[in-house]
């Protein structure tokens, strides 16, 4: 009975590798019409015992190393007026606790570990019953177990729940600058080789060095609600205004916060943080079953890829441990997966309750160096 993975993501390609190892059939079904299509967003840290731990049982390790950034762990914690609060800088010899690396690059490597046959591109799912997937396109496709690793707005998800994601209050500004190196070395030394985070007045600047030699930078607005980018005054068909906007919206923080912003290209991202209820779960189907974000969105505050990538991980365990009951291995992975993932995202809730306070930067501060 073919296993039929709704979503190319991390966690689901994830998945579909820990099967191709143990002989077990799997097919990967994706809307887009290709790998690259799009781009697949910046850096993830992961961490030693979730989304490093999945790529071991993928035996993808040593190829993960090979691409991680080791610097990428710096950290530097500032408050709007500039102060300089914390800084971390990973020595060369530092063990790989939390290195950075490209979504992108990421992806590639678990699509590369893959059969071409395993990933059928430009399927967007449509619907699911009787054990026959239908898709946008008008076909079908026949499944034994049906894996929902189709993300945030999931289609899978209503087979087994009536949750859906809410607006979490914040509300963020994806914008960034190429070639920071070359172009703005001013600011590259100030952001540094990993991660640069401002905290206040329930706002905050967080960029980050990617592999490209690109800075992301997001903006995060606090307390707003699910209309704000409708009356925020960002004219995101017009990027050289959309930027001033934004410089607008931080007066007061430190002029070299504001050159950064100043210094982004143009391309401007509005993003609407939503997120699912932590705890959710589902009485078990032997049929369905959800991974990563479609089954546990949390805020982007480090967990998601990290547990999409251990969920594809445990999951293929089971069934390859249960390959002649499918009942039996998708309730032994979601016991494991609910348990998990509720802790991880109580984690991520309270981060980001301290993300949305007006004394932000003491508070992550203390969550940092606590004690």
């Amino acid at each position: 009975m073919t296993i039929a993975i709704v979503g190319a993501g991390l966690g689901g390609l994830l998945l579909a590798r820990v099967l191709h190892l143990n002989g077990i059939d799997a097919v990967v079904y994706e809307r887009e019409a290709s790998r690259d299509v799009r781009g697949q967003g910046g850096m993830l840290d992961l961490h030693s015992g979730t989304g490093q731990r999945a790529m071991r049982e993928a035996g993808l390790y040593d190829r993960f190393t090979a691409i991680a950034r080791r610097a990428g762990q710096d950290l530097r914690l500032l408050e709007p007026d500039g102060t300089l609060l914390l800084q971390e800088d990973t020595p060369d010899d530092a063990p790989l606790d939390r290195p950075e690396v490209d979504r992108a690059d990421l992806r590639n490597l678990l699509l590369d570990s893959l059969p071409e046959h395993a990933v059928r591109w430009g399927c967007a799912f449509e619907s699911a019953d009787n054990g026959l997937l239908r898709f946008a396109d008008g076909s079908s496709a026949a499944y034994g177990l049906l894996v929902g690793a189709d993300g945030a707005g999931s289609r899978v998800r209503a087979l087994l729940t009536d949750a859906r994601p809410v607006h979490t209050g914040q509300n963020a500004v994806e914008i960034g600058i190429p070639d920071i190196d070359r172009t703005h070395p001013d600011l590259a030394a100030m952001v540094g080789r990993g991660n640069y985070w401002v905290l206040g007045n329930r706002q905050s600047l967080a960029a980050q060095r990617n592999g490209d030699g690109r800075v992301r930078v997001y903006l995060s607005f606090y307390d707003t609600g699910e209309d704000w980018f409708a009356t925020s005054g960002i004219p995101f068909d017009d990027p050289a205004s959309a930027r001033a906007r934004l410089i607008e919206l931080f007066a007061g923080w430190d002029a070299r916060f504001t050159a950064l912003i100043a210094a982004c290209d143009d391309t401007v991202v509005p993003r609407s943080i939503t997120t699912l209820p932590v705890g959710l779960t589902w009485p078990s189907r032997p049929d369905v079953t959800l991974l990563g974000d479609a089954a546990h969105l949390m805020p982007p505050v480090g967990q998601g890829a990290n547990m999409a990538l251990l969920d594809g991980a445990v999951l293929g365990r089971a069934l390859a441990a249960h390959r002649d009951d499918f009942a039996v291995a998708v309730k032994e992975y979601e016991r494991e997966m609910f348990e998990r993932t509720s802790a991880a995202g109580r984690q991520s809730a309270r981060i980001q309750d301290i993300l949305a306070s007006p004394d932000a930067s003491r508070q992550m501060l203390a969550f940092f160096q606590p004690g």
